[in-house]
């Protein structure tokens, strides 16, 4: 039994949708060789269960509240590289997909894809092999083929703006931000916003990222 165990791959889900998760921990515990090892509905309680539990690979999804799969993965691989990021999600869009690529998912499925072909995905991801939605590779190639000019959008950024956002790709909360800047909490939420909305990003993660991408953490 003790090396039926070892065999096993262990999976941990990430999920902020409660039956999301009863529904692949039900399908997944029919498979061989597969062992659902815990449950998560966050992206802090995923990086807390992963230490818990070491999976050999992580069923991410991506939009969940707090921390989203994008940052959860990146602190996950930063704790265990070799972990196997799997993202199961419904969205295909450029600001999500790119990013938590970028961050180190190792593939990349719809919610869409049948039981099989998300046991399948594990497997193969144990083996070293990355899977990706046809629609997420014809994406690719296509960036590839079609690389596109992006302008610099942080240069319609404030210097005060500058500023912020380097706090921000920081990890730094808002009234942490304050606090270094000595300006008040609604100035910072303020300038947060104008932000986000010169460089085209949805929250602050994606912000991070972009001032990572482009130089301006330092």
């Amino acid at each position: 039994m003790e090396n039926e165990n070892e065999s096993q791959i262990k999976v941990l889900l990430v999920d902020d949708h409660e039956m999301v998760r009863i529904g692949l921990a039900a399908v997944l515990g029919t498979e061989d060789g597969i062992e659902v090892v815990g449950e998560a509905g966050s992206g802090e309680e995923g990086i807390r269960l992963a230490i818990e539990y070491n999976p050999d690979v992580v069923l991410m999804d991506l939009v969940m509240d707090g921390m989203d799969g994008i940052e959860a993965t990146r602190e996950l691989l930063k704790l265990y590289p070799d972990c196997k990021v799997i993202v199961l999600t419904s969205y295909l869009d450029d600001e999500k997909m790119y990013p938590v690529i970028e961050a180190g998912a190792f593939s990349y499925l719809l919610k869409t894809s049948r039981a099989s072909e998300i046991a399948e995905a594990i497997r193969a991801a144990a083996r070293g092999q990355s899977v990706l939605e046809s629609q997420v590779a014809s994406k690719m190639m296509n960036r590839l083929r079609h690389p596109q000019i992006v302008e610099a959008a942080h240069k319609e950024l404030t210097d005060r703006e500058m500023e912020v956002l380097r706090l921000m790709a920081q990890g730094k909360a808002n009234q942490e931000i304050a606090d270094d800047l000595i300006i008040g909490i609604k100035t910072v939420k303020f300038h947060v916003t104008n932000i986000l909305s010169k460089l085209n990003v949805d929250d602050r993660t994606q912000a991070a990222i972009y001032a990572y991408k482009n130089g301006l953490t330092e």
